[in-house]
């Protein structure tokens, strides 16, 4: 009997992990300001960041989700919109916008 009830404790933990990273994701997504959205950024390792929705307004940061449609297309291995450059280079185009 013991062996039964260790075995649903572990379960219990398991999902108790599970589901905790579940809210960290609705939080992480319910974070974004009206007017803004995500985007990930970064040649290795992506960092995210919450840009204005002005943004799509400017060429160059369209020349940017032009350069991320090319590499991924409509499927990005994020679950967001990716863009492939540096996060140096995103910053530096998206410092002219201000």
């Amino acid at each position: 009997m013991a062996f039964g009830l260790t075995g649903f404790v572990q379960g219990k933990k398991a999902l108790r992990r599970s589901l905790s990273g579940i809210k960290e994701a609705t939080l992480k997504s319910s974070s974004i300001p009206k007017g803004y959205f995500a985007v990930y950024v970064g040649e290795d390792q992506k960092k995210r960041h919450v840009v204005p929705l002005s943004y799509l307004n400017e060429p160059s940061f369209q020349d940017l989700l032009s350069m991320a449609e090319e590499e991924f297309g409509y499927e990005h291995p994020m679950g967001g919109l990716t863009i492939p450059c540096s996060e140096d280079i995103f910053n530096d185009i998206t410092s002219q916008f201000n």
